[in-house]
């Protein structure tokens, strides 16, 4: 049991890194802007974006958060990473740019299989 609580909280910790980051750089960074030009996005669907990824790693990491809120987070995040594989790959985009949403959807695999974990036995 001790060592789920570790694996779900290092996990959830790594993906609400990495998200907060990410929200911070797609309201700051020009070159993240380009990026989303490169991919045929509007510019309001990177703010939005950005927005969401603050809010969902919020929602993953503080516990006063009730878990049917914290599904939807991590339901919101895969369908995130899945939309940027297929992006960058439509995109022609590089291997090490496309890997970069695979790490973070197994990293948001394991967070989530270890909260199902600890809910369960919770109950």
């Amino acid at each position: 049991m001790k060592t789920d609580k570790v694996i779900y909280w290092v996990s959830t910790t790594l993906i609400t890194i990495m998200m907060l980051f990410a929200g911070y750089a797609y309201f700051t960074s020009p070159m993240i802007k380009s990026a989303f030009i490169h991919l045929g996005f509007p510019n309001y669907f990177r703010l939005e974006l950005a927005s969401a990824k603050i809010i969902g790693s919020l929602a993953l990491i503080l516990p006063l958060i009730p878990s049917k809120i914290k599904e939807f987070a991590y339901s919101g995040f895969t369908i995130t990473f899945i939309s940027a594989i297929i992006a960058h790959i439509s995109s022609n985009d590089p291997i090490k740019v496309i890997v970069n949403p695979v790490i973070a959807f197994i990293i948001l695999a394991v967070s989530y299989i270890y909260f199902l974990k600890i809910q369960k036995s919770v109950k």
